[in-house]
């Protein structure tokens, strides 16, 4: 099981706020926008005596609250049979492997990726197979004989992460349908990790795979409340696919873990008196962030990345030869008027040898705190190439 490369310098960071020095953290996506008051008030209804299982497949309030979301937000109208809740967008990802292929079988990912893929291929006894994206090219997917490429007779999946998480990278639907005709010519399952739906910027708009034409079969959507509503601590996810065998597949795993998280499902509920001015303004936020970022990375000499386009989320490559150990002396070695920053080494984010100079950086700070962690990191890469 490989180390997380979101969470490995964590103990380092704990050391450094030890020692009293204030850790900005860019590593971590997690939002620090408040959670909606209407998803935050419901736990003050909860009237149950116990807080017993659920529904293996979710609760009815819940999955009748999804059908309607996947409704207004996408205009795709799903069954009941077609959605299954999990923990997670994580157990989402891990059921649609295990019901895709077998121990020793082969997933296609778009390195540079999320990390995590890599875990929950190894707990499917899967191997993960890297096609390349670069940033010069805005890490936008390759053409298809890149793909064919990584083929052999063991593959079985092609995932994608739409807005992508590490690169901030939106693929058009030209892109989304060729890799869907491609999965449709040699017969493999598109997972489609949909976590960042909401976040794209500059006016454009993510598309759905579950709005593609001819690939019902073959599509599995992964969808999760963590990010959509700044609720990452309430571990609730969606599978969505209508392959009924896939699904039955899905619900017989669902099944062994018993229940998806009751009390998450209670409030997450809540969301659905949410308007598109919610959705619009936290949308804003982050585009403001990722606009103070961008040009703020620009200015420090060295430094090169592609402007993001969704998500929350960048790569850039940093003037350091190992990113890894940048990150550690960071933690270990360094400050800056009583503050240092947190960065995720990008060399875990891919499946070869790429990365060893870039990181990933979250933009999930407020601007005055994302500003100041700009400022820390300048004056670091000045200190650290003058050793």
């Amino acid at each position: 099981m490989p180390a997380s490369p979101i969470r490995k310098l964590a103990p380092l960071a704990e050391a450094a706020k030890a020692r009293g020095t204030r850790v900005l953290h860019l590593n971590i996506g997690q939002p620090d926008i408040e959670t909606p008051s209407c998803i935050r008030d419901r736990l003050h209804q909860l009237e149950s005596k116990v807080l017993e299982y659920s529904p293996s497949t979710g609760t009815p309030e819940f999955i009748r609250s999804l059908r309607h979301y996947y409704e207004r937000r996408i205009g795709v109208t799903l069954e009941t049979s077609q959605l299954l809740a999990t923990t997670g967008g994580s157990e989402a990802i891990l059921f649609a492997f295990l019901a895709c292929a077998n121990e020793g079988d082969e997933v296609l990912v778009i390195e540079p990726f999320y990390a995590n893929y890599r875990a929950f291929a190894t707990m499917a006894g899967l191997k993960v197979v890297p096609v390349t994206t670069r940033g010069g090219d805005g890490f936008h997917l390759p053409p298809n004989e890149v793909f064919a490429r990584a083929l052999t007779p063991r593959t079985r999946i092609v995932i994608v992460c739409n807005p992508n998480n590490p690169t901030g990278t939106v693929y058009s639907r030209e892109e989304l349908e060729r890799v869907a005709a491609f999965c449709r010519e040699h017969g493999l399952f598109l997972v489609s990790d949909e976590v960042y739906r909401e976040f794209v910027y500059d006016g454009a708009r993510a598309v759905s795979a579950l709005e593609l034409e001819g690939v019902d079969d073959l599509v599995i959507v992964v969808d999760s409340l963590s990010k959509r509503y700044s609720a990452c601590g309430i571990r609730l996810g969606a599978l969505v696919t209508r392959n009924t065998e896939v699904y039955d597949a899905c619900l017989r795993m669902a099944q062994g873990r018993l229940s998806p998280p009751g009390v998450a499902q209670f409030i997450a509920v809540g969301a659905e008196s949410l308007g598109d001015d919610y959705t619009r303004g936290v949308v804003d936020e982050y585009q403001h962030r990722r606009d103070v970022l961008y040009e703020g990375l620009r200015a420090i000499p060295g430094v090169f990345l592609h402007k993001p386009e969704g998500a929350f989320y960048c790569i850039a490559r940093l003037p350091v030869e190992d990113a890894e150990h940048f990150a550690a002396w960071l933690l270990t070695s360094f400050e800056h008027e009583g503050a240092t920053v947190m960065l995720a080494p990008a060399n875990g984010f891919y499946a070869s040898e790429l990365g060893r100079s870039e990181v990933r950086i979250a933009y999930v700070l407020k601007e005055e705190d994302l500003r100041r962690a700009l400022d820390v990191l300048r004056v670091a890469l000045e200190r650290y190439r003058e050793r």
